[in-house]
């Protein structure tokens, strides 16, 4: 059987900016099975999920269904669910949670405030342990369910404070992780690894190894972030932040030099008279028939590579500019199971500069 995170794994490819992209995160307890498209295909009132989609959409909020690792039967009676709400920016993080009878309940909150960070003291603070989602929707990806609810149960077992969600983007990746507030996201992962991630959150830190990201940001500023940690070899979470993302243009090709004016038109030289001898003629400056005068290729063969500069800034004062290229020149892997084999896309950095009034990184 043909897995998509085996393929991934053969050909190395890289984690670092992968993670999916919200601010905050909206989960909702829902038992039972889901489908491919939870919100939409589960227990939950259908209706419910659709309005909540279009609630949150363009607002930097991210829903998704939760539920406890562990046999899931078709259950419809379920009469409580538990809503977690969690902001991830650095140094305004935090977790707001309720259990409420109607779900529908989430359709009153304001979510373009909640995007931005603005919780207004909604629901409870969240004081407990740092919580691990792993995803295990195999109705999205069977290796999600093959890989994640082993380590679901796992660290469930273990006393973790864990959840399953249905899907926190990354197939290819699994087990993938997730750990909240700081919204850290882990490929590949381990139970050594999901405890090494926890306690780490536990002190305001991030585990490196295997981290795809964070997802408060786009995929070149997660790259960004991570290259400037392992130069640093910093891991506590808040204290680098994105100030900026750049998109950068192509350049465009060197102007050519301007045409030379042809010489004016000469005179016939008159016939030769028979048996007369005539001067070879002058060659013209270029000879026509050579390589100079080839038809040069100024064709664009696809598009441009994309990139970016990302400026992030550390809370000594420090500061970095990183180039972030956009590629696919990898071995060819299926981004999920079932999916053709393409070259997956990955986030390269390319360069990572001190900023003037920075200190240059040491080695």
């Amino acid at each position: 059987m043909s897995l998509c995170a085996t393929a991934s794994r053969e050909a190395a490819e890289p984690l670092a900016g992968t993670a999916a992209t919200a601010r905050t995160w909206l989960l909702v307890e829902q038992t039972g099975p889901w489908g491919a498209k939870a919100l939409t295909a589960s227990h939950l009132d259908p209706a419910l999920g659709r309005a909540l989609e279009a609630a949150a959409k363009g607002t930097g909020v991210r829903v998704a269904l939760i539920r406890r690792p562990g046999r899931h039967a078709d259950r419809h009676d379920a009469t409580r669910h538990r809503l977690f709400l969690a902001h991830t920016a650095p140094g305004r993080s935090w977790i707001r949670t309720t259990t409420v009878a109607d779900p529908q309940t989430a359709l009153g909150l304001d979510f373009a405030a909640l995007g931005a960070g603005e919780h207004g003291d909604l629901w409870e603070p969240y004081t407990g342990e740092p919580l691990v989602l792993v995803c295990t929707n195999g109705k999205r990806d069977r290796c999600c369910a093959l890989l994640g609810r082993p380590l679901a149960a796992d660290l469930a077992a273990a006393g973790t404070e864990v959840w399953e969600v249905t899907h926190i983007g990354g197939h290819r990746f699994a087990p993938t992780l997730f750990v909240l507030p700081y919204g850290y996201a882990y490929g590949r992962t381990s139970l050594s690894l999901a405890a090494d991630a926890m306690a780490a959150a536990r002190s305001g830190r991030i585990a490196l190894d295997h981290c795809r990201g964070r997802s408060t940001w786009d995929r070149p500023a997660q790259a960004a972030d991570l290259a400037v940690r392992e130069l640093l070899g910093e891991d506590r979470a808040d204290v680098l932040d994105v100030v900026r993302t750049d998109r950068l243009l192509p350049q465009p090709p060197p102007p050519q030099a301007p045409a030379r004016p042809q010489d004016p038109a000469r005179p016939q030289d008159p016939a030769p008279s028979p048996g007369s001898t005539s001067p070879q003629a002058p060659k013209p400056p270029h000879d026509t028939t050579s390589r100079d005068t080839a038809p040069h290729d100024t064709e664009v063969t696809g598009e441009e590579t994309p990139a970016w500069t990302v400026t992030l800034a550390h809370s000594d004062g420090r500061a970095w500019r990183v180039t972030v290229e956009q590629r696919a020149d990898g071995a060819p892997a299926p981004a999920s199971c079932g999916a053709p084999l393409d070259p997956p896309v990955r986030m390269a950095v390319t360069a990572v500069t001190a900023t003037e009034d920075s200190p240059a990184l040491s080695g």
